[in-house]
């Protein structure tokens, strides 16, 4: 981290996907800083200092480009912190031989470990031990009410689901590669599965999928994956200060405008979208009716991102949203540039 490009890193400690970000921040080995944000919103250190109303956690900032969702997070921190400046990569080479298999490892990561090992993981969670505001949050962002003896019957089918697809885990290790995509080290794939089994792993339904007779390989594969990080975390890798909310957007706004990310703005995919460079846009995640649009002026558009420049009451800063899984509409209540 240089400071040109400090990074904060927006979180709350129960957060599975702030472990995942958090546990690519130590293969990276940066240093940053921490705001730890509530678990439900509202969220003033981003929502009222920045003007990012994005619900999910995590969230990072680089300088005064903010990054929403894990798989942009992955992409900028790679992008903008590249092995050819010294950097450790994301995406280790071939212990054999051979390229990084990276739109194999993002496509693997998108749309299986984040999506559906995920959503099978969250129903082995304590629903009957959290507090109902909680349950009321996420009801609003599902859009139905979570009642936690329905989720209690479901996770006899969710197990076998899930033994399932811990199977082709196994078959993927049996021929005894260290590393899921046989890397000379773990990268990205290895911490989008290995943030899901170690989360649930405390979780006494969970206990099958921890049997070792049924799968060896894949937990001796988890065994390397603790120890890998426990020795990043005991050599100091990637060290942070907790800091507030104010404080962060506070060093934000004073960055000057040459250290924003360079953008793009593909007309093509403009039109394709019916969107215009600098009009007023609102972007939201593809997911439940709670979701909540995040309202910018649009400055950039590739086939991997969407960018818009939000307003808070301390900063501005331009908000990174991943093209998959998210959508972006015109609306009437951004102002143009």
């Amino acid at each position: 981290m240089t400071e040109s490009q400090p990074v904060v890193f927006y979180c709350y400690d129960e957060s599975p996907f702030a472990a995942k970000v958090a546990n690519l921040l130590l293969l990276k080995n940066l240093p940053h800083k921490r705001v730890k944000v509530p678990r439900a919103p509202p969220r003033p250190e981003l929502s009222q200092l920045l003007g990012v109303t994005y619900r999910r956690i995590p969230v990072l900032a680089i300088g005064r480009d903010l990054y929403c969702d894990s798989a942009s997070i992955a992409d900028a921190i790679e992008r903008r912190f590249p092995p050819s400046t010294g950097y450790i990569t994301l995406f280790p080479t071939r212990a054999g031989g051979g390229k990084a298999d990276t739109g194999l490892v993002k496509a693997f990561v998108k749309f299986y470990s984040d999506t559906i090992l995920f959503g099978l993981a969250v129903i082995f969670l304590p629903w009957d031990k959290f507090p109902q505001a909680f349950l009321d949050d996420r009801s609003k962002l599902l859009g139905a009410p979570i009642k936690p003896a329905e989720m209690e019957e479901r996770r006899p089918a969710a197990l076998s689901t899930l033994l399932s697809h811990q199977a082709l885990v196994e078959e993927q290790l049996q021929d005894g590669r260290n590393w899921l995509f046989d890397t000379k080290e773990p990268g990205l794939g290895d911490v989008s599965v290995h943030f899901i089994l170690n989360w649930i792993r405390g979780f006494g339904t969970a206990r099958p999928l921890f049997d070792t007779a049924a799968f060896p390989h894949t937990l001796s594969w988890l065994q390397r994956m603790d120890g890998f990080l426990k020795v990043r975390k005991t050599r100091g890798f990637a060290k942070f200060d907790n800091i507030t909310g104010e404080a962060a957007a506070n060093a934000i706004s004073v960055l000057p405008e040459d250290t924003l990310e360079a953008t793009t703005f593909d007309p093509e995919e403009g039109k394709r979208l019916g969107l215009v460079k600098d009009a007023a846009v609102a972007v939201v995640a593809i997911g439940g009716p709670g979701e909540v649009p995040t309202v910018g002026t649009l400055v950039g558009l590739t086939k991997q991102e969407f960018v818009i420049q939000t307003h808070g009451t301390v900063a501005s800063v331009n908000c990174h949203f991943p093209r998959l899984g998210y959508r972006a509409y015109g609306h009437q209540g951004a102002a143009k540039l």
